[in-house]
């Protein structure tokens, strides 16, 4: 597993650092590093290119000390801005995908001094009224004891996706992957799976208080976070651009990754 443990607050946050240049801080979703793999992929990759690419694994993930007094979202904000402090960023950009945009969104509006370029990626996060986030705690577990079409057809361009069917096969996957799996999902059920579900009702009020440039990046396909999302994201910042990316559902750094970090690349550099 690549990557160093950082201790911060009397803990232990787990984070892969790759790349040089001006750093930017990479918050996961689940199919992700330090959400199924382990160790950094083809976006990753790509986007270190361009950047130093800092990526801590959230709380209770990957070698993160879990923490048994997290509860809300606010909770998280206020562990990541204790993250920022211990590597010394005063402001940089954030890049977040899945629950980890979600994570970024709230970091933004809460402390917008702390981040100069935002980077939304299929982000969870909103209450869109007649547009519901899709229940992918309820296809945690395989349809028939063996199938995983359910999830896979959320968090991908289809039940049968080939990207989706190498990050989560059928049946058992290595023991490995299987406990980072189950750490992202115990995570994300920890902010998302009470009421509200995977978001903030408060969250699209506040976008307007995050006022420098943002991206938002989407699947042309995604089942999991319907594209009204992305527009109320979008429109709710004061200067953001929405890009959709054709034939991906959710998870755009698996199934687009060179694709997704050309995207990000070009907004953080230009």
């Amino acid at each position: 597993m690549t990557g160093k443990s950082m201790r911060v607050a009397g803990s232990d946050v787990w984070l892969t650092e790759i790349g040089t240049g001006s750093p930017v801080l990479y918050l996961h979703g689940i199919p992700d590093l330090h959400g199924i793999e382990a160790e950094p992929m083809a976006f990753h990759q790509a986007l270190a290119e361009s950047c130093r690419l800092i990526a801590p694994a959230h709380p209770g993930c990957a070698e993160t000390t879990d923490d048994e007094t997290l509860e809300t979202m606010d909770d998280v904000v206020f562990h990541y801005l204790r993250v920022l402090d211990a590597l010394d960023l005063g402001c940089c950009p954030i890049v977040g995908s899945g629950i980890g945009g979600w994570i970024a969104a709230e970091i933004a509006v809460r402390h917008p001094e702390r981040v100069e370029k935002l980077a939304l990626i299929g982000a969870t996060g909103l209450k869109v009224p007649g547009h519901p986030i899709g229940d992918i705690f309820w296809y945690a577990q395989p349809d028939d004891g063996v199938r995983y079409d359910g999830l896979r057809d959320l968090l991908f361009a289809g039940p049968r996706s080939g990207a989706g069917l190498e990050m989560i096969p059928d049946a058992k996957d290595d023991i490995e992957r299987e406990m980072l799996k189950y750490k992202v999902f115990r995570f994300a059920s920890l902010i998302g799976f009470r009421p509200p579900y995977l978001h903030n009702p408060r969250l699209r009020s506040r976008l307007d208080r995050y006022t420098n440039p943002a991206l938002v990046l989407w699947g042309e396909r995604d089942s999991l976070v319907p594209r009204a999302h992305a527009e109320a994201y979008r429109d709710g910042f004061a200067d953001a651009q929405l890009e959709i990316i054709a034939e991906c559902g959710n998870s755009l750094v698996v199934e687009a990754p060179e694709h997704t970090a050309e995207f990000v690349a070009e907004f953080l550099t230009g």
